[in-house]
């Protein structure tokens, strides 16, 4: 994969400083052709610098491509912890609010599904650093879903949390492959979460309205 050199994006006093840059421009680039096919050559243009800089930054593609995913791994967290803060006691917002910010997600325009997934399809080495960021996340994100469903009152919060994951984590693969933004299988899956939470038992001194 090549950029052409007229349109070499060049550095200006106003940029980040290179190692931000690099991040980013391999962010842009990693998600939307995939990781292998995108080497450091184009990275480094895109991201007004050269090869040298980039490796002074990152010792390797696939320590770049770690600090990529970790970044991703880095925001989704603090996505969380905002969650968390903004509604400390009132589990049952916390959930109509994570629900609005997925339902942004399977609707955006330009989305390929989730990066954290497409990057383990592609790094099938289980030995490459960026798998453990991956696999890290993942889980991360399935207990405080766990944590989530248990605090709001569902009586079986680990199984609600493996459906919840599973039904999501499909849904966002399924855009890469049968829909468009706003119409498909995947557009609905916020629908979906939502009968499947209701279908779920909760404890009577728990009402998803409090």
């Amino acid at each position: 994969m090549k950029i052409s050199s007229t349109s070499r994006p060049q550095p200006s006093p106003a940029d980040p400083p290179p190692r931000q840059r690099i991040l980013m421009a391999a962010r842009r680039l990693f998600y939307e052709h995939g990781i292998r096919a995108v080497g450091v050559d184009t990275i480094a243009e895109a991201a007004a610098t050269n090869k040298m800089t980039l490796y002074r930054h990152f010792g390797s593609k696939d320590e770049l491509v770690a600090a990529y995913l970790q970044d991703l791994a880095d925001e989704a967290d603090a996505r969380w912890q905002a969650l968390e803060a903004t509604y400390p006691d009132d589990f049952a917002s916390r959930i109509e609010a994570w629900l609005e910010h997925l339902e942004v997600i399977v609707n955006g325009i330009g989305d390929r599904g989730c990066a954290m997934a497409n990057a383990a399809v592609e790094l099938r080495e289980m030995e490459h650093p960026a798998r453990r960021i991956i696999e890290d996340y993942k889980f991360r994100k399935r207990d405080r879903l766990v944590a989530l469903f248990g605090n709001a009152g569902y009586v079986e919060p680990e199984m609600l949390a493996d459906e919840v994951f599973l039904l999501f984590e499909g849904a966002r693969i399924s855009i890469q492959c049968c829909t468009t933004p706003g119409t498909g299988p995947g557009s609905r899956v916020v629908a979906m979460l939502r009968s499947l939470l209701a279908k779920h038992d909760r404890r009577p001194s728990d009402g998803l309205s409090t």
